[in-house]
């Protein structure tokens, strides 16, 4: 049985972008916000009408002044809290086209961290679960339920080959 339902609906759309450099990944110390005080990579919520692909640029300007291009699709994810009713849908993307130097921001404070030294201690309890893959440029799809915003169930699914067209198709539309 699927730890979230079927006909689950978010409340909001999220991205992440996983900048890379060498073996090295982008990552910001959140400011404000949800998860402010956090680790994470940059992203943010989806706009009206807004596509996760151009929700990601966006964002990643916004947050760390960098301008990216070629953004891989990377992870389906859904979030839920049983307790809060937090549900977000997560669109994460892996690039490592980018222009610009990282730049502190009102919301956000960028650093560069070796692949094998992220600081998962510092994070969202899930990163922990689906990173790696992301890292092995393994597609996947998540789903994490959490009870006041600690983790109690993960359920992940590396995506095939053959299924990666199917996969890739919602972060270039709009999804609301």
């Amino acid at each position: 049985m699927a730890i979230i339902s079927d006909d689950w609906r978010p409340r909001e759309l999220g991205t992440l972008v996983f900048i890379e450099r060498d073996d090295q990944v982008l990552l910001i110390e959140k400011k404000v916000g949800h998860g402010a005080g956090m680790v994470n990579a940059p992203g943010g919520r989806l706009e009206l009408d807004e596509t996760p692909v151009a929700c990601a640029l966006r964002e990643v300007c916004e947050e760390v002044m960098l301008s990216c291009r070629n953004l891989l699709p990377a992870a389906h994810l859904r979030f839920q809290d049983d307790v809060n009713g937090f549900a977000m849908r997560g669109f994460a993307f892996v690039t490592q086209t980018f222009e610009g130097e990282a730049k502190e921001t009102a919301e956000a404070v960028p650093f560069w961290c070796d692949w094998d030294e992220v600081p998962y201690h510092r994070m969202w309890e899930n990163d922990r679960y689906w990173w790696p893959s992301v890292r092995a440029r393994e597609l996947l799809c998540g789903d994490f339920v959490f009870e006041e915003d600690r983790l109690v169930k993960h359920e992940i699914q590396i995506i095939e080959s053959t299924d990666e067209s199917t996969f890739a198709r919602d972060f270039c539309r709009r999804v609301r």
